[in-house]
């Protein structure tokens, strides 16, 4: 009884510290919101003024700078800049479609791979590998390969 307790404490903490780590990882890199609802503000602190309300769990951020009491100054899609809470944003990486047309899902990372979904702008998902200018990329239960330059999120930050 003790082992398993101690091994469960042992898990979390591990699992903890790999949150904590890739919270703290070196500036930019991507994150996603983790929450249905996130308030950008215009300074490191709740006592700073909302610039922007977000209520798109999933959707990309590039993480620009780090303060050590927790929060992080990102930027999203459209270029809007601010501070929010690192609590609230997951290492997990995801994308943004963007464009003004509907991009092609495919079956395989190729052009003449058979279409599976035609994938609406501002829709986010799940991001995969990339190579080739392709990257794996789910939306629910769907899954393919989208070109690289039609997904925010997808490269370097």
């Amino acid at each position: 009884m003790f082992r398993n307790a101690a091994l469960l404490l042992l898990a979390f903490g591990l699992g903890a510290c790999g949150s904590a780590n890739a919270q703290q990882q070196e500036t930019p890199y991507w994150a996603t919101i983790d929450t249905t609802e996130l308030n950008m503000r215009v300074g490191p602190s709740t006592e700073y003024k909302i610039e922007w309300v977000y209520r798109r769990k999933g959707l990309p951020l590039k993480v620009l700078r780090v303060k050590d009491d927790g929060w992080r100054y990102v930027e999203d899609h459209e270029g809007a800049k601010g501070w929010v809470n690192k609590n609230l944003l997951d290492p997990e990486r995801g994308a943004l479609v963007i464009g003004e047309d509907p991009a092609p899902m495919r079956a395989a990372p190729t052009d003449n791979s058979s279409l599976k979904w035609s994938l609406a702008p501002g829709v986010v998902g799940q991001l995969g590998p990339c190579e080739a200018g392709w990257c794996a990329f789910s939306v629910g239960n769907r899954e393919g390969y989208v070109p690289a330059d039609r997904l925010w999120g997808a490269g370097e930050p």
